[in-house]
């Protein structure tokens, strides 16, 4: 045959024209589904309409294969296909209007065309290209006479343009069908992946995982919930999964959820869980919830960590730090009764025994707060309980007589003792000499933080008017100055004024602060 591939020439199809890229044009068409659109209603529809208005024994919807032409749709002939060495739609297809060959027998491209040669005998044909919208070329909308023409009428010509732009409209819509429908059974195996991953990432994990809907409502546990409790799945659906914790924890637990379901706050909560065997053990519950666009909570999302053998242990500690805290108030008391007795026998070390049964009272009551037992492990100690212990004895008539302020500050274990002995000192020096030493004396401490400091300003008000400050020295100087400076690694200033002291201690603030 004369005319070969390389001749088509419309720029709407360079890309996908010429043998090289015939490639291209073949992908696009694997979109169609070809087999599917064999003897389509609708497009039968259109091609016996094309026959009918160009009075065409011979019908076709075709499209270009690699090496065949298909018809999609035919009248006037049994086949299905030809070889697309023979094809006069591969030359139709790429044009950017009717192709038209008046009489094939007498064309030096297709006179020696089998189909011309022997059946059908072709003679006329007009083809309307069927383009994609990528503008590929697909094949086209033809009919075909046994009998040579001169050509179509205008009408018969804008008549078989409408008609393929509606195979093409058929096509496309055809098209877009298999790509949904791939698109979901895409959509859905990569759900089905992501749950498997999910699955698998949930149950790797040592803690029980679950979830739940926006109302609270679990609907996920991983398998470790379910080796945990020893519960088969599916049972206790919705919120009777409550009935597997501790009686004694079930309404603290369930009002923690509701609560927190409600507010959307974080929640967390410890209660007992019912094993596989029947026992109950500690786990603490954590959840978050998962928000949409629109601020509202979709999902919760939490663990459940055990933490039994923790709960045994600090259950045990309490136990044990209970009966050191008792020990230790018993000592200070059998030493305190020995000054006592050691004064009575030796009279001329009755103040010094006074003094050193003050400290060991302080010690006591300062003791009281470096562990915590009363509240359980989880209490917390403020430097103005501290405080309020140990200026209660200088009260007078159940009024204070040091006022204190800016002390709200949770302040740790290891600052207890060394803050303790600094005020009782400050305290029993006041009263010895300063403003707490007559009725109408008055001493104010401000607490405050500065930077990265915390500040403690002492200053004593309507003491006896001191002529000569007090020299520096003795006992109390040096305990106050091991508990600030050496202790806690602070500093001490003191200015003596004539209605009294004036001491400012400055720490850091993370030294002090829990």
């Amino acid at each position: 045959m004369a005319a070969s591939i390389s001749r088509w020439k419309p720029l709407l199809h360079l890309d996908f024209c010429g043998e090289e890229n015939d490639s291209a044009r073949l992908a696009v068409l694997e979109h169609y589904d070809i087999a599917s659109l064999k003897d389509d209603p609708e497009l039968n529809a259109l091609r016996a309409f094309a026959a009918k208005l160009c009075d065409a024994p011979i019908a076709l919807v075709t499209l270009v294969v690699s090496d065949q032409q298909k018809f999609l749709s035919r009248q006037g002939l049994a086949s299905t296909s030809t070889p697309r060495s023979m094809s006069f739609c591969q030359y139709a297809m790429v044009e950017d209007d009717i192709y038209v060959v008046n009489d094939a027998s007498t064309h030096p491209d297709y006179r020696d065309n089998p189909l011309v040669t022997g059946e059908p005998y072709i003679r006329f044909y007009a083809g309307a290209p069927l383009v994609s919208e990528e503008g590929a070329p697909l094949g086209s909308l033809c009919i075909i006479d046994r009998e040579p023409r001169s050509g179509l009428s205008e009408l018969q010509r804008d008549g078989l343009k409408v008609l393929a732009d509606a195979v093409m409209r058929r096509l496309t819509a055809r098209r877009r069908e298999i790509e949904k429908t791939a698109g979901e059974l895409e959509s859905e195996r990569l759900l089905d992946e992501s749950q498997r991953q999910f699955d698998n990432l949930a149950d790797a994990l040592p803690q029980i995982a679950w979830s739940t809907d926006g109302d609270g409502i679990p609907d996920y546990f991983n398998q470790r919930w379910y080796d945990f409790t020893g519960i088969e799945k599916g049972q206790y659906p919705g919120s009777k999964w409550l009935e597997l914790i501790h009686p004694e924890d079930r309404e603290r637990a369930s009002k923690v959820w509701d609560q927190a379901v409600s507010s959307g706050e974080p929640y967390e909560v410890e209660y007992r869980l019912r094993v596989a065997n029947g026992d109950y053990r500690w786990t603490l519950a954590r959840g978050l919830p998962v928000r949409d666009d629109n601020g509202d909570i979709v999902r919760w999302f939490g663990t459940n960590t055990d933490i039994h053998e923790t709960r045994l242990l600090i259950e045990s500690q309490r136990l044990l730090s209970q009966e050191l805290s008792h020990r230790i108030k018993n000592i200070f008391s059998v030493v305190s009764g020995l000054v006592s007795f050691a004064s009575r026998d030796n009279p001329e070390i009755k103040g010094v025994a006074a003094e050193i049964s003050d400290r060991i009272a302080a010690l006591g009551r300062a003791h009281n707060y470096v562990r915590p037992i009363a509240d359980g492990p989880t209490s917390k100690v403020t430097l103005k309980d501290m405080l309020d212990d140990l200026f209660a004895p200088y009260a007078e008539d159940g009024t204070p007589r040091v006022e204190v302020e800016g002390a709200g500050i949770v302040i740790k274990e290891s600052a207890v003792t060394p803050l303790a002995l600094a005020f009782h000192e400050l305290a029993t020096n006041a009263v010895k000499y300063g403003a707490l030493s007559v009725p109408e004396g008055r001493v104010s401490l401000q607490i405050q933080e500065e930077g990265e400091s915390l500040v403690m300003r002492w200053r004593e008000t309507g003491g006896p008017q001191l002529e000569n400050a007090p020299q520096d020295g003795g006992f109390g100087t040096d305990l106050l100055s091991l508990s600030i400076e050496r202790q806690l690694h602070g500093t001490v200033e003191r200015e003596w004024h004539t209605e009294g002291l004036h001491a400012t201690l400055r720490m850091k603030a993370e030294t002090i602060k829990a």
